[in-house]
């Protein structure tokens, strides 16, 4: 885990609450009245998408929750969940989609909250492209991270939207140069979250996207939550629920305070692009409600979104084991209380 972690343990003596939300739950109780230390990895870099949680370190909240914690940058939801899995992180922040897929494969992880509860994963071209439909990706190039959620969920996007594979070359490229390659002109597509690439390509470019949203195409899944191995859950569901809600807390104050909150992500990643964080956030938040999920707690789960999940893992995903939505979510860490209902439009 120790290239994962970064030393900016900063933490704010203030009690302030989150926006709107001002319940602070009961703290951890460690040893001695000591700071209970966890680790989170992340699914991607420090960016607006995942500030929730370094709003939640840097205002206190976790520290206030009796947790010391330690929050380091991912690789992809896929290298996330493995991480977990293998205990190399107590807390992880995943895909619904890779989750289902890990625990398919034998992974003993759970979904313990669900922020990006749509799918924001889409095919991006720059609107000059003669790309006009997916099939005109036949062909042709796109770029997709190695281990990603959009690496995963590929094969689905492929089947539903009716293209030959053969006719694809998928070309994998680091998270970092994603953006760069298809501003560039180094492949004519990428596939990655909207909230991820979009700002960050249109700012720093100047041109247009056009998106083909997995979602259109057969791939409706539960997106990016809060995940932990099954043996934490046994062992100490307290730290658990210690974690998840002082989470809850940092994205709706983030969402509240959205220039502070690009101010702290760029304490983590001090050479972001204060417009595009900015953006970034703005975008995550259509995906924090779905007809399903409407006037309940950020971080809940609805069991028909996860039951649909699971639908497309086995006709798209390749997914043939047996699996059920307990299998993969609980709501039972979830805070609950009009405090942490998050506004209903983005």
């Amino acid at each position: 885990m120790s290239t994962y972690r970064t030393s900016r343990r900063r933490f704010i003596k203030s009690s302030a609450a989150a926006g709107a939300s001002t319940l602070i739950p009961m703290p951890y109780v460690h040893a001695q009245g000591t700071l209970k230390k966890v680790t989170l990895l992340l699914d991607w870099v420090f960016q607006g998408p995942n500030a929730g949680f370094l709003v939640a370190q840097e205002k206190g909240f976790y520290k206030q929750a009796g947790l010391d914690a330690e929050i380091g940058p991912g690789k992809g939801s896929g290298s996330t969940s493995q991480l977990v899995a293998s205990k190399n992180a107590q807390f992880g922040f995943a895909d619904g989609f890779v989750v289902g897929l890990s625990v398919s494969k034998g992974m003993a992880i759970r979904n313990v909250g669900s922020i990006y509860r749509g799918n924001p994963t889409a095919v991006i071209v720059l609107d000059e492209s003669d790309i006009k439909s997916p099939k005109d990706l036949e062909g042709r190039n796109i770029a997709i991270a190695p281990g990603g959620t959009q690496f995963q969920q590929w094969p689905a996007f492929q089947r539903g939207a009716k293209l030959d594979p053969s006719k694809i070359t998928v070309v994998n490229i680091d998270p970092a140069g994603m953006n760069p390659a298809l501003i560039t002109g180094r492949v004519p597509a990428i596939a990655s979250y909207v909230q991820g690439s979009v700002p960050s390509i249109e700012i720093r470019s100047g041109k247009k996207t056009r998106q083909f949203m997995y979602a259109d195409y057969g791939v409706v899944a539960v997106s990016n939550g809060i995940i932990v191995h099954n043996d934490l859950l046994k062992s100490d569901p307290q730290l658990v629920k210690a974690f998840v809600a002082p989470t809850i807390r940092g994205f709706l104050y983030a969402r509240a305070n959205p220039d502070e909150a690009v101010a702290i992500v760029r304490k983590y990643s001090p050479t972001i692009t204060p417009a595009i964080t900015k953006r970034e956030m703005e975008l995550s938040w259509r995906t924090w409600v779905t007809p399903n999920t409407r006037d309940k707690p950020l971080g809940w789960n609805s069991e028909a979104d996860w039951t649909e999940t699971i639908s497309v893992l086995r006709q798209y995903g390749g997914v043939s084991v047996p699996l059920t939505v307990a299998q993969l979510m609980t709501n039972e860490f979830v805070p609950e209380g009009a405090e942490y209902v998050p506004p209903q439009k983005a």
